[in-house]
């Protein structure tokens, strides 16, 4: 990203400290785990499609509770995108669709914010107490039909770093990499790798 390329060493610095103090706690913290880190964007796997949702706010929202202390070339923000499906274990790695569609909701997230599918919509709209705007159906690179997409981000529902009700106020005026750092997110039925 252009931002990395001014100043490589501060963004690595800040995006560690970021992974450090605010992305990893929260995944462990909605009992998650980090699959592996791809340059500047994220795998994350959790066993509950509501806890990857709260981690995804939580995350959102204490990142950019970070980014008000900052001046705008300094910030940072993430996209999120949030998937329900099966994944094929290789090793500590995971694949398969469930991995990929993540990824594209990731794509189509705002800076700062959360795309999630119609099948998270439906396990977490009524348990997580957050506002999702519904963005109609997407076609999505890779995938052979399009998908409903849902949306969320910090300016919808206020909410503290830990997921619950707050007053956290959202970025505003961030400068943008071209490059957002990206957090993907799958709560899986795990399957074997087939054998070889």
């Amino acid at each position: 990203s252009r931002r990395r390329g001014r100043d490589e060493a501060g963004t690595l610095g800040r995006m560690t400290d970021m992974r450090r103090d605010v992305i990893e706690p929260l995944i462990a913290k909605h009992r998650g785990r980090i699959v592996k880190l791809m340059g500047d964007g994220i795998l994350a796997e959790f066993a509950s499609v509501v806890g990857a949702v709260r981690a995804a706010a939580a995350i959102q929202t204490g990142l950019a509770d970070r980014n008000v202390a900052l001046p705008p070339d300094k910030r940072i923000e993430f996209r999120c995108g949030v998937n329900l499906g099966d994944v094929v274990i290789d090793g500590d790695d995971i694949h398969g669709d469930g991995v990929n569609i993540a990824a594209r909701l990731e794509s189509l997230a705002r800076p700062g914010g959360l795309c999630i599918s119609e099948a998270v919509h439906d396990q977490v709209r009524d348990r997580t107490g957050f506002s999702f705007e519904d963005l109609g159906l997407r076609e999505v690179k890779n995938i052979d039909r399009p998908m409903r997409v849902w949306q969320w981000h910090p300016e919808r529902d206020l909410v503290a770093g830990d997921g619950g009700p707050g007053a956290a106020a959202p970025a505003a005026g961030c400068y943008t990499p071209r490059t957002v750092p990206t957090i993907y997110s799958v709560a899986s039925s795990a399957l074997p790798a087939p054998a070889t």
